[in-house]
């Protein structure tokens, strides 16, 4: 058996493939311990039989956010001790006269030069010296720290003195992350960044995954982990390099939403996954697929691994709706998370945009989960009277909170579209998450998008996507060569090599995809071309695209090598059903409500109408009309 477990702020969604029906299970999450939730639903599920357990987590998003990590100490060279601190002399708001930027992960008291010099070539200028060593391993043991991160000038280009800095380190025993091990590439400082970021995280996600794994093994089950990146991971590899798992349950709803609609037909997408506490947005092209980038920002801070090209907002089904000194009108990025949750979930004290669509009558009064989970919406109504402030009536309060919390989202995916080129009306909104269709139509119409699709199960679909994603595993390298370079070729093929004996020792079969990224000389930064014999021409046409100008008569430059590892998944079929006319009417419940589980392939009908199911609630305006295609999607046609 498979199981996929997506570990989410208010609920722990599981999917799993019975008697060839897949099937889903969501339970409350438990935020102080995730693992409680995760293995009382295996539990549940398998009942102590063997199984293999995919899984995506929040544990180290969690503890960035909270900036709940380990003490770290960072070594680099000597005289470069503050890169950290000092970063890139961008300003992320711009006017913003009071804006300071975070503190590194490792304070100044934490911080360690070693006495070594490699230069950009790799010739080692100073060699790290035995009694350095000793020096470093005794000034780094006196503050007594729960992990190490080493990220020295160079190292990508030559790793001997790294090598030799990250064993005196190991002897300390503690978790240990070696920059040349997990990114050797250019740019010491997100570089070093993403290697204090893993170090940060290590310990945690250590003695979770272990955990976890060794429970599962008693069992004959095994753990693999969900990547930013989209694909999936042993949990010891996880375990070893936590920074790759920050975006791992996001990867999941995309991989999930990708799967879904190229079965239903659609190629063009733009996935929206509103959940209990965010909203995470990708685009998706035909015949290139979801943007892959190493130059994400995690909180603040840059993290130089592969990681699908998602942009996060704070707006979910949890946030919390507020008024300012100003008296405007402000929605999340505070969320009520799982504990206390929304006011009508019985505990929640302060208005929130689930508690918003309840009383728009958005959401049905029976509750969800199937009726499991009853809503409370006396005790929602009179949370929101008395924190309407001089708004004139509690609706006019919920439809603010929904407005705000749609302006948010709506700038997410403009940051992701027209903003990099892409027109929206090209494209289908595939939404999904507990609150996603709820809002999806408001936001389509928005936008101009002219189809809305939400799959079977949405509020599962994240962890559906860690069902069918593939074994993945990134290498990368960099290199600073001309397109012509003899030795090009070679330096992929190294890469490659290392990939294969890594997924032998894993015992998959893999294929391996091949890349470069590459710029005009001079540029600061790169775009990924795929290999082949006429990667240069791509990559003009990509700046062109990407940037509205292209220079044919300008030198490239190739600035890094990258192979990507990949064993095919096993994927479930999913069934076409026999399409015939109806309007939905055997599966109303109520006046403008529909039992999902009723409606048959076929069935169309237009707004208002809100569609409710075990994992989420659908809301389609008086404008829309919706279909059910042969796979048991809702396709809604978006009016003007």
């Amino acid at each position: 058996m498979r199981i996929a477990i997506d570990t989410g702020g208010t609920f722990t969604d599981c999917v799993y493939v019975s008697d060839g029906q897949v099937r889903v299970l969501k339970t409350p999450s438990t935020p102080d311990d995730p693992g409680h939730a995760v293995w009382e639903a295996i539990e549940q599920i398998a009942g102590g039989a063997a199984a293999e357990i995919r899984h995506g987590t929040t544990v180290g998003t969690n503890a960035l956010l909270e900036r709940k990590g380990a003490r770290v100490a960072f070594v680099t060279t000597q005289g470069f001790e503050d890169t950290i601190a000092i970063g890139r002399q961008n300003r992320p708001k711009l006017y913003d006269l009071f804006f300071t930027k975070e503190p590194p992960l490792a304070p100044q008291e934490l911080r360690f030069g070693a006495a070594e010099r490699v230069a950009c070539d790799g010739t080692v200028l100073r060699a790290v010296e035995a009694d350095e060593l000793a020096r470093l391993k005794a000034a780094v043991q006196a503050v007594r720290p729960e992990a190490i991160a080493v990220s020295l000038l160079f190292a990508f280009a030559n790793p001997a003195n790294e090598q030799a800095v990250g064993e005196a380190m190991r002897e300390i025993g503690v978790p240990v992350s070696v920059s040349h091990e997990i990114l050797p590439e250019f740019r010491e400082y997100e570089r070093g960044s993403t290697i204090l970021i893993n170090a940060y995280l290590a310990p945690k996600m250590q003695q979770y995954l272990e955990r976890l794994d060794r429970a599962l093994q008693t069992g004959g089950s095994r753990l693999l982990v969900m990547q930013s990146s989209g694909g999936i991971v042993p949990a010891t590899v996880a375990a070893r390099e936590p920074v790759r798992t920050i975006l791992s349950g996001p990867a999941g709803g995309v991989a999930g939403a990708i799967a879904v609609a190229q079965v239903a037909g659609f190629h063009n997408i733009l996935t929206f996954d509103m959940g209990g506490t965010s909203t995470d947005v990708a685009l998706v092209k035909a015949g290139v697929g979801v943007k892959t980038t190493t130059e994400a920002q995690a909180f603040g801070m840059p993290v130089a691994v592969p990681m699908l090209d998602i942009h996060t907002v704070g707006a979910g089904g949890g946030s919390l709706a507020s008024f300012d000194a100003g008296g405007a009108l402000r929605v999340g990025p505070q969320s009520a998370g799982a504990d206390p949750g929304p006011i009508c979930y019985g505990r929640g004290e302060q208005p929130t945009v689930t508690d918003a669509n309840l009383l728009l009558g958005r959401l049905s009064p029976d509750g969800l989960l199937g009726g499991a989970m009853r809503l409370d919406a006396r005790r929602a109504r009179d949370r929101f009277e008395q924190a309407k402030g001089k708004l004139a009536s509690v609706e006019t309060f919920a439809e603010g909170t929904i407005r705000v919390a749609d302006s948010h989202m709506e700038r997410a995916l403009r940051k992701i579209s027209t903003e990099q080129g892409h027109d929206p009306r090209d494209f289908t909104l595939v939404s999904f998450g507990g609150a996603g269709p709820l809002h999806a139509c408001a936001l389509a119409r928005a936008l101009r998008i002219p189809k809305v699709v939400v799959p079977n199960s949405p509020g599962a679909l994240s962890a559906y996507g860690i069902l069918v994603s593939d074994v993945v595993r990134d290498y990368s390298r960099t290199v600073m060569l001309r397109p012509d370079d003899r030795s090009l070729p070679e330096h992929l093929a190294g890469l490659e090599k290392t990939g294969r004996r890594d997924m032998e020792e894993a015992a998959v079969n893999a294929a391996a995809i091949r890349s470069l990224d590459l710029r005009y000389a001079g540029q600061g930064y790169e775009l990924n071309v795929d290999w082949s014999d006429d990667f240069v021409n791509r990559f003009h046409e990509l700046h062109e695209q990407r940037y509205g100008y292209s220079d044919v008569n300008r030198p490239v430059q190739v600035v890094n090598v990258r192979v990507r590892m990949i064993a095919a998944a096993e994927k479930p079929s999913p069934r076409r059903q026999e399409l015939r006319s109806g309007n939905g009417k055997q599966a109303c419940i109520g006046e403008n409500f529909y039992e999902r589980t009723r409606l048959h392939a076929g069935d169309r009908f237009g707004g208002p109408a809100v569609i409710v199911e075990y994992s989420a609630t659908t809301f389609v305006p008086a404008s829309d009309t919706v279909c059910v295609d042969g796979f048991g999607n809702l396709v809604i046609d978006v009016g003007a």
